[in-house]
């Protein structure tokens, strides 16, 4: 299974809960070092929490499930720190 596909079945099993709040994710890009850098959609890119739901949601999921990954950004979403 490639990268794309292995990172895509895993945001499936985040989807509905950003989807129960109006959001959602869409892969960027996965880069030749395998960073995915994702955009965040609907509520999800205007969302206060949108840093946490990145950490400790999407990108947990992404590398509990392809441990390849070394690295997963949003490219529309500032660091609240």
């Amino acid at each position: 299974m490639n990268l794309t596909v292995a990172v895509e079945n895993a945001l499936d099993t985040i989807r509905p809960y950003l989807k129960a709040d109006g959001g959602d994710v869409a892969i960027e890009e996965i880069t030749s070092d395998n960073v995915v850098k994702l955009r965040l959609l609907g509520n999800c890119g205007a969302c206060k929490m949108s840093y946490m739901t990145m950490k400790a949601g999407i990108e947990e999921a992404i590398k509990k499930a392809v441990p390849e990954i070394n690295s997963v950004i949003a490219v529309n979403l500032t660091d609240p720190s």
